[in-house]
Parts: C-alpha cells; sequence; structure tokens
C-alpha cells in the first residue's frame, strides 16, 4: 500500500514537512510506502471554472504548464493521501488551495478518482490560525466522500523555525496517532475488499436557494 503526502509549505523542509514526516514514520512501520510531495514553492494557477475537465472527462485540468495533472493521477494510485499546510492569514497557503480546488474537482467530474481512498489533514502553525486550516483541508476529503482517520486531537502541530514542532510532545503524540490510526484503517479496507459490498456512487444533486 502507498500514502501520497502533499506538502502546501513554500519552504520544502519547514514544520509541514516533518509534521509529515512524523505520521509517515508511523506508516512505515505498518509496512506502508511514502512519498511527500513538495507543492508549496510551485507555480500553480487557481481554477477557472471552464468547464474543460467536465467536458473533456479525461482524468485532466485543461490549464498547462504545471504539475498538477501529474498529481492527480497520484492521487489515484495511491491508497491513501495527506495534504500538509502551514498557516497564512488564519489560512491554508494559496499554492496549496489551487492545487487541491483543481484536482478535486477533476476527480469529482471523472467518476469519483478519490472516493473512498482514506485522507488525512495536518497543519502546522506558528500561534493560531490551526482549526480553521485543518478545516479547510477537510473539506476536500469529505467532498471526495474520502475515508477519514482520527486522532487524539486536531491534528495541529505548534512551531515557528523549521523543526521547532519537534519541541510539541502533544502535536507529535497527535501526529504519531494520527499515523497508527491512517495505517489501521488503510488495512481495514484492503482486507474489506471483495468481503464488504461497497456502497455505489450516487449522481450528485445540486439545489439553489436562489428563487
Amino acid at each position: 500500500m502507498k500514502v501520497v503526502a502533499f506538502n502546501g509549505s513554500p519552504r520544502e523542509q519547514g514544520n509541514t514537512y516533518f509534521a509529515l514526516l512524523m505520521v509517515a514514520k508511523e506508516l512505515e512501520k505498518n509496512g506502508i510506502d511514502v512519498e511527500i510531495v513538495h507543492v508549496g514553492n510551485k507555480l500553480i494557477r487557481g481554477c477557472l471554472a471552464c468547464g474543460g475537465c467536465v467536458r473533456n472527462k479525461n482524468e485532466q485540468c485543461v490549464i498547462p504548464g504545471d504539475d498538477v495533472n501529474q498529481w492527480i493521477q497520484k492521487i489515484k494510485e495511491a491508497d491513501g493521501v495527506l495534504l500538509g499546510s502551514p498557516v497564512h492569514f488564519a489560512a491554508m497557503g494559496s499554492t496549496m488551495k489551487s492545487f487541491l480546488d483543481r484536482a478535486f474537482y477533476v476527480a469529482s467530474v471523472n467518476g469519483g478518482l478519490f472516493r473512498h481512498k482514506v485522507g488525512a489533514s495536518v497543519v502546522a502553525v506558528r500561534r493560531s490560525g490551526g482549526i480553521p486550516t485543518f478545516d479547510q483541508l477537510n473539506n476536500y476529503i469529505t467532498y471526495a466522500e474520502m475515508l477519514m482517520p482520527t486522532s487524539n486531537y486536531w491534528n495541529v502541530i505548534h512551531g515557528r523555525a523549521a523543526g521547532e514542532v519537534d519541541k510539541d510532545d502533544e502535536g507529535k503524540q497527535i501526529m504519531s496517532v494520527l499515523g497508527k490510526n491512517m495505517a489501521w484503517l488503510m488495512k481495514l479496507v484492503e482486507n474489506g475488499k471483495g468481503v464488504v459490498e461497497e456502497p455505489s456512487s450516487e449522481r450528485k444533486i445540486y439545489t439553489s436557494f436562489v428563487r
């Protein structure tokens, strides 16, 4: 089994990276491979709402020149996904949001590419804004009908300078417990295939409250 982890920090080895490593350590102990992909230092345009991916249905965003389509396929091929972000003005980084908007929209209009994969979010923050960012990341996971493991608190770890999160003992435990629970859930999903019937996908109903 494999997990692909996306680092939304501009710094390749900032505290978001170290948080992802803490979760990855527990996953790897359970025989699960982890690949960390650095997103936050890339130039990623936001979704244009052009509908190209809806018309084409080829599992690709029509915006050229970046790695988003490659990352979509990485998620499709993986068994689990980790989304990691620092906090910028009490929210996730803009590059990470641009990537997730496009990737999850493409997935949704191509038959639910990420449906029933195991997905979790982690946030690295200096002081405050961790919970709003955590909620933002989780919105993508729930929208895609992914399966979400939990920890013993919200998945937020604190630190300022790179590596300073290692001093947050509670945060480290949160990441460790998350990794163990994620590995356990992934094994349940894997061992349940062909044994427990998977619920069928339903066509999305759209309701507008403007009359």
